[in-house]
């Protein structure tokens, strides 16, 4: 089973990362889906967008869960039956959940050189000038691009705009494994801590509200 790792964070939050390695038959052994999304399975071309889902739910039974205990809401975020918040990631072959009390957000990207092509739609690019070399931008906004879509999950509103209303505070990169963030919105503001993680190409961030 690769689990590929477990982390215990704040206040009873738990991250589980999941590496995409069994077949698509091997992973739905144990699993008893919900109608609705068995037919989403089937309904899947990607036979990577399969495993990935099926290996969330792996995840699920690690946490404590079964696919009937999942449900979505109109606006696409996960719930849990019985309240504890949950947030979903799937990129490529790696599948992630964090599972907590409080709100909770993960996500995780393949690092990938087209970031660079589609950073000003999310991000002031003024503000990596400094930065040596383009493999250092790349993981950076890579890095920024997890923590506003891992915001963006957490707050679950229509309209939240990654550029506009979503600041992800400045961050030493090498050297610092967190920040903080704001999400500033319909005349409200809220601050949030997000941690990070780099691992076989991949960059994570997930996070919840920080404690004022």
């Amino acid at each position: 089973m690769p689990l590929y790792k477990t982390i215990t964070a704040h206040n009873q939050t738990t991250v589980y990362l999941w590496k995409i390695e069994e077949s698509f038959d091997d992973l739905q052994n144990g699993i008893d889906l919900q109608e609705a999304h068995a037919a989403r399975v089937e309904g899947m071309k990607s036979d990577i967008h399969r495993r990935g889902f099926l290996s969330i739910r792996h995840l699920l039974a690690l946490a404590g869960y079964i696919d009937h205990d999942l449900y979505y809401n109109d606006f696409g975020k996960p719930h849990l039956k019985d309240g504890t918040e949950i947030s979903i990631t799937h990129s490529f072959e790696f599948t992630g959940i964090i599972v907590g009390k409080q709100p909770v957000g993960i996500d995780i990207e393949r690092g990938r050189a087209k970031i660079l092509r589609i950073a000003h739609k999310f991000t002031p690019l003024e503000e990596y000038r400094t930065l040596a070399n383009e493999e250092a931008l790349i993981r950076k906004l890579s890095l920024v691009w997890c923590a506003k879509e891992t915001l963006y999950k957490m707050y679950g509103q229509p309209g939240l705009s990654f550029l506009k209303h979503i600041d992800v505070h400045d961050f030493d990169l090498g050297e610092a494994n967190e920040t903080l963030a704001t999400i500033n919105y319909n005349g409200m503001k809220s601050l949030y801590r997000v941690f990070f993680l780099e691992f076989d190409g991949f960059s994570c961030a997930y996070g919840y509200p920080e404690e004022q």
